[in-house]
């Protein structure tokens, strides 16, 4: 068993939400979502730090949030007005080094989840 478990990744219609979590099962300070289309590099779209201070990537133009729990040891994504694009493979990411704001980039984080799919269709 992984050390970060993605769920809540399916299909959508544009426009639609869905939901990702991310179980962890160690000590992390910053999140972070992470997402990878076929041919394209991998994208930063959300992160937050253990106290809850949060940045995004710049695609995201307020359609997504990212929040935690701490006590559940749980990352989660809210996603809204999901668009074509975002169609991807999305990875939840984490590290334990005391840092704000958190790392935009994905050479940063030492914890990977192993991906959870969304689609959205026009």
């Amino acid at each position: 068993q992984g050390q970060l478990v993605e769920s809540g990744g399916g299909s959508v219609q544009a426009g639609g939400s869905l939901r990702l979590s991310c179980a962890a099962s160690l000590y992390t300070y910053c999140m972070a979502w992470f997402r990878q289309a076929p041919g394209k590099e991998r994208e930063g779209v959300a992160f937050i730090n253990r106290d809850g201070s949060t940045n995004y990537g710049d695609s995201i133009e307020g359609r997504f949030t990212i929040s935690r729990d701490n006590a559940k040891n749980t990352l989660y994504l809210q996603m809204n007005s999901l668009k074509p694009e975002d169609t991807a493979m999305y990875y939840c990411a984490a590290d334990y080094v005391r840092t704000w704001p958190c790392a935009r980039r994905a050479p940063s984080y030492n914890y990977w989840g192993q991906g959870t799919q969304v689609t959205v269709s026009s």
